[in-house]
C-alpha cells in the first residue's frame, strides 16, 4: 500500500502512528505529495487532492485519516483503535474534536502561506483560533480521563498538540498543563510519536 502524504502533515501523522501501533507500517510505502501541484498524480488518485490519502494494492483510494485509520484498525483485527459498543462514540467525537483542532490551525498556517498581507482577515484567523482554543480547553478539563495510548481520538490530539507545537511554538503549553502531562505519557508510551514528528 501507499500512503500518500507529507512530513508535516499532522493527518498524515496521525495514520502513520496508527500504522506503527497496529504493526501495519511495514506494509506501506510513504509517498510524498505535493498538494499546490497541478500535474500531482494525487488529483488523480484522490479527488479531492488532500492528503492523506491511502492507495490499496489494487488501486483503491481511502481517504481522508478518519476512514484510513478505521481501514488499519479492520486490517489488524478490528477493536483495536476503535472500540466496539457505546465507547466507540467517545473515541470517534474525540478524534473528530482533536481533527477539527487540526483543521482550524491548517488553516491560520494556510492563510499565511496562500494569501499575501493585505488579504489577510484578522476576523478569519480569530475565528480559527476561537475554535483551537475551545478545543484544546475542552480537552485540558478531561485530560486524565482517556488513556493516552489507546484508540484514534489519543492518536488525533496527540497530533493536533505535535503540529501547535510545529507551526505555533508551543504556545498551547502554557495555559494546558494537563495536556503537556498526558502528551509527555503519550509520547513515552507511544515510540512512533517520536518517529513521525516531522524534521
Amino acid at each position: 500500500m501507499q500512503l500518500r502524504s507529507s512530513p508535516a502533515s499532522p493527518f498524515g501523522r496521525k495514520v502513520k502512528i496508527a500504522a506503527h501501533f497496529l504493526g501495519l507500517m511495514d506494509r506501506i510505502t510513504v509517498v510524498p505529495a505535493d498538494t499546490t501541484d497541478p500535474e500531482e498524480p494525487l488529483r488523480r488518485q484522490a479527488p479531492l487532492g488532500k492528503i492523506p490519502a491511502l492507495i490499496l494494492d489494487d488501486g483503491t483510494a481511502l481517504y481522508d485519516s478518519r476512514v484510513i485509520v478505521e481501514y488499519l484498525d479492520h486490517l489488524a483485527g478490528g477493536g483495536l483503535l476503535l472500540p466496539p459498543g457505546p465507547a466507540r462514540f467517545d473515541v470517534l467525537t474525540r478524534q473528530a474534536l482533536a481533527d477539527g483542532i487540526m483543521d482550524a490551525a491548517l488553516l491560520q498556517v494556510y492563510e499565511g502561506r496562500f494569501r499575501t498581507p493585505e488579504q489577510h482577515s484578522p476576523r478569519w484567523l480569530e475565528l480559527q483560533a476561537g475554535k483551537v482554543s475551545r478545543g484544546l480547553a475542552a480537552f485540558e478539563s478531561r485530560a486524565g480521563a482517556f488513556d493516552p495510548a489507546l484508540d484514534a481520538g489519543a492518536i488525533a490530539l496527540a497530533c493536533a498538540l505535535g503540529y501547535l507545537d510545529l507551526r505555533f511554538a508551543g504556545t498551547w503549553r502554557a495555559e494546558h498543563p494537563g495536556l503537556v502531562a498526558w502528551l509527555t505519557a503519550f509520547e513515552e508510551r507511544i515510540p512512533a510519536f517520536g518517529l513521525t514528528r516531522p524534521a
